[in-house]
């Protein structure tokens, strides 16, 4: 594989951005090398400065549910930029989305635009404390919700603890406003409310967590922290900005039918330009200004060249089979590459749920805490990515990211793909 251009740019880079990117993971410095620059993408390929081709499993970290410069979501970008990228003021693509969402998930009555999840998510917390006058969140140790201060808390030794900043430049003072309990943990989450359930604003989790590997819950955790947010008044927030549309038009609750109070969005519903959204119910939407005293404005909120892509690409989901068709294909790609490493007696699983995949090395079928994840396999995930690489297959470039597959993956490129996973543990493992 050729690395000449990407290498040179990456020099230059370095003297331009701090570390050379403008998002840390990539860098590369997880699985070593030098990061790739892209030019191009079409359907479920990339193409890099150098002139190499991939099968791209990363997807711009998620939103290219169509997969690359899919046409309908390409004509409408166009159409729409030549008529102006933005006004700061309502648009009838604002109407239209906003409609399409409300009307297709049951529990959000309103809908705010955004221009990023981490926004989404920022605002969400604000309006739960806004409207329960309350100040303490709850979070879960593995769920990562963005660059919010209040969020970026690690948790502390103990079963329920106050975070601690897990970046420099977050306050102690704000961290120690966000409570931090382990993923799938019954009796921290019993305990965290018995403790603390009067003061609790809001409980903000991944409902399917994508962000620190695949770790899916069980149900009857999910249902028991719907209760206990129910019976103390707190306000349960779904952070869906990767598995909202992507494991069903609704997420997670196409999944297990659990309806949060508030839930906030990213990701697809911009079609890969920069979007996020939340939502929820009337009586809460209701405090965001103007109409309520919680304070939030964006001056590209609601974008009309995002606001036209994400219809684009949002009709598309709506068709009838398109979910099914997603999650048998990457089904089939989790069997063909776990049942080779099970022949060969690798400690190797791929674990899915619909269109979003990860693979981990331990002898189990779920992880569902990252305190879980040996870290040192991150080290044989390096290993693993580079010989993928040199197979065509561009995957993320870290071992706790997630995988995707596209509606624009063929059956064909998925066979490819397998092959090359099956190959690429051989040479590893």
């Amino acid at each position: 594989m050729k690395r000449e251009r990407s290498e040179q740019l990456y020099k230059e880079a370095l003297d331009l951005f701090p570390g050379g990117v403008n998002s840390p993971v990539r860098a590369f410095r997880s699985v070593g090398g030098t990061p790739l620059f892209f030019t191009r993408g079409e359907g479920a390929l990339l193409h890099d400065v150098d002139g190499n081709t991939f099968i791209d499993l990363c997807l711009s970290w998620g939103p290219l549910i169509l997969g690359h410069a899919h046409p309908a979501v390409v004509e409408a970008i166009t159409r729409r930029v030549a008529m102006g990228t933005s006004f700061g003021a309502p648009t009838e693509e604002e109407n239209r989305l906003g409609r399409m969402i409300v009307d297709h998930i049951p529990f959000v009555d309103r809908v705010r635009f955004v221009s990023s999840g981490t926004e989404a998510v920022q605002s969400a917390v604000r309006l739960a404390r806004g409207a329960t006058k309350r100040d303490l969140i709850l979070k879960f140790d593995g769920c990562y919700h963005g660059h919010v201060d209040s969020l970026l808390v690690n948790a502390g030794s103990g079963l329920v603890t106050f975070g601690t900043s897990s970046s420099a430049g977050v306050p102690e003072d704000l961290a120690k406003l966000t409570v931090v309990v382990p993923l799938n943990d019954h009796d921290a989450l019993e305990q965290v409310f018995r403790t603390h359930g009067p003061r609790l604003a809001g409980a903000i989790i991944e409902p399917i967590p994508a962000n620190n590997g695949l770790l899916l819950q069980e149900r009857s955790f999910l249902e028991r922290l719907r209760e206990l947010c129910t019976a103390h008044g707190t306000l349960l927030i779904f952070d869906e900005v990767i598995s909202g549309f992507r494991v069903g038009f609704a997420g997670s609750f196409c999944v297990n039918g659990i309806v949060p109070d508030l839930v906030t969005y990213g990701k697809i519903i911009g079609g890969g330009m920069p979007v996020g959204a939340y939502g929820g119910r009337l009586d809460l939407m209701k405090h965001i200004a103007p109409e309520g005293p919680v304070y939030q404005a964006g001056t590209l909120s609601g974008n009309p060249v995002a606001m036209a892509a994400g219809l684009a690409q949002l009709t598309e989901c709506l068709r009838p089979g398109f979910y099914e068709a997603l999650e048998a294909r990457t089904a089939s790609l989790c069997t063909t590459v776990n049942a080779h490493a099970k022949a060969k007696g690798y400690t190797y699983h791929l674990d899915h749920i619909g269109s979003i995949f990860w693979g981990f090395f331990a002898d189990t079928e779920h992880i569902r805490r990252a305190d879980a994840i040996d870290g040192a396999s991150m080290r044989t995930y390096a290993k693993l990515h580079a010989a993928l690489l040199e197979r065509g297959v561009y995957a993320a470039p870290s071992g706790y990211e997630v995988g995707f597959l596209s509606a624009a993956h063929t059956d064909a490129q998925v066979q490819r793909v397998a092959q090359a996973m099956c190959e690429a543990l051989d040479a590893v493992m």
